[in-house]
C-alpha cells in the first residue's frame, strides 16, 4: 500500500493540482458575487420576518428593519383568530393545486407528447391553435360569461381549477423536453407490442422528471398565489382559498385603519402593516417546504435546451 502511494505521488495523480493566480482570483470574484447575490435574496426574507414580529407603531415611527423591535404577535393573533376559518382556507388551497397540477401537468404533458409525434398528421395545424391563443383570446368577459352560463361553475371549486389547467409556455417547456427522447425508443417499444398509452405511460413518462417537476412547479405556484379567480366565481366563505381570504382580511383591516384615522381614533393596536407581512409569511410557508425536493429538477428543466448534443 505504501509503495502505491509513493507511486501514485511520483505520478502526480495523488497530489492536488494547484491552481494559477488568475484562477484563484477569479475563484475569489466568483464566491463574493454568488454571496452578494445570496444576501440580496435573504435581506429582503428576513426583513419578512421580522416586520411580521413587530409592533405596529414601531413600524409606523422607525419604519421596518433587519432585526425585531419592540416584539410583537397580535398580525398572528389577527389571522388565527379563527384557526377554523384559516385552516379550511388551507386545505382548499392544497385541494385546488394538487388537483390543478396533477391533472395539468398530465394534460400538458399528453398533449406534447402528441404534437411532437412526426407520425402525428395534423400536429402542425394544433400547434398553430397553440400559438394563436398566446397572441389573441376571448377576453375577460366572455370567459366569466362561458364558466358561468354554460359551464355552470358558479361557486364551484372547480371554476378555480380550470382556467390554470393549461399553459401554452408550459406546453413549450414539456416540448422541449419530449424531443430530447429518442424516436427509435418508441419504435422498438411499437416492435416489441406494446400500445400507444403503455408507451407513454411506461416509456416516455419516467423520462420526463425534469419536465415534470419544473411544470408541476411553475402551476403549483400558479394555482397557490391566484386569487383573483376566487373573487370571481366563488360566494360562499367556507370555499374561500388561502390566498382570497388573507386578501379579505387586508381589505378588511385597511378599511377599519381608514375609518379610524378620519374619525380621529388611535389606530396604533391595528397590525395594518405588520399584518401584510404577516401574511406573506403563512401563505409561503407550504411553497417554502416542497420547493427543496424539487430543486434540482427545477434548475435542470430552466436550463433545457441551452447545451445541445
Amino acid at each position: 500500500m505504501a509503495t502505491k502511494n509513493k507511486d501514485m505521488e511520483s505520478s502526480g495523480l495523488g497530489s492536488k493540482v494547484k491552481l494559477s493566480l488568475s484562477s484563484k482570483i477569479f475563484y475569489i470574484l466568483a464566491y463574493v458575487c454568488v454571496g452578494l447575490m445570496a444576501l440580496i435574496c435573504i435581506i429582503p426574507f428576513i426583513v419578512l420576518i421580522s416586520g411580521s414580529f413587530t409592533s405596529e407603531n414601531y413600524i409606523r415611527t422607525q419604519g421596518y428593519s433587519l432585526f425585531i423591535n419592540e416584539f410583537s404577535t397580535k398580525a398572528y393573533e389577527l389571522i388565527f383568530r379563527n384557526p377554523i376559518t384559516v385552516f379550511r382556507a388551507y386545505g382548499v388551497s392544497i385541494l385546488i393545486t394538487g388537483v390543478g397540477t396533477v391533472l395539468g401537468t398530465l394534460l400538458i404533458t399528453m398533449t406534447a407528447y402528441v404534437i411532437c409525434r412526426k407520425d402525428f398528421k395534423y400536429r402542425n395545424h394544433f400547434s398553430f391553435f397553440f400559438y394563436f391563443t398566446t397572441l389573441f383570446n376571448g377576453g375577460m368577459v366572455s370567459t366569466y360569461i362561458f364558466y358561468i352560463q354554460y359551464l355552470r361553475l358558479k361557486d364551484s371549486l372547480w371554476a378555480l381549477i380550470l382556467p390554470g389547467l393549461f399553459n401554452v409556455f408550459y406546453l413549450l417547456i414539456m416540448r422541449s423536453f419530449v424531443n430530447t427522447i429518442p424516436p427509435s425508443l418508441i419504435e422498438a417499444s411499437k416492435i416489441d407490442g406494446a400500445g400507444e398509452y403503455r408507451i407513454f405511460f411506461q416509456v416516455v413518462f419516467p423520462l420526463l422528471k425534469p419536465g415534470l417537476a419544473t411544470v408541476g412547479l411553475f402551476m403549483a405556484l400558479g394555482y397557490w398565489n391566484d386569487w383573483y379567480n376566487a373573487m370571481l366565481y366563488i360566494n360562499s366563505n367556507v370555499k374561500f382559498p388561502l390566498q382570497y381570504m388573507l386578501y379579505n382580511l387586508l381589505q378588511q383591516t385597511q378599511a377599519l385603519a381608514r375609518i379610524a384615522s378620519q374619525s380621529g381614533i388611535s389606530v396604533a393596536d391595528l397590525p395594518s402593516n405588520s399584518l401584510k407581512m404577516a401574511m406573506a409569511i403563512v401563505a409561503t410557508g407550504p411553497i417554502l417546504l416542497v420547493y427543496p425536493f424539487v430543486q434540482k429538477y427545477f434548475v435542470k428543466g430552466i436550463t433545457v435546451g441551452s447545451v445541445k448534443g
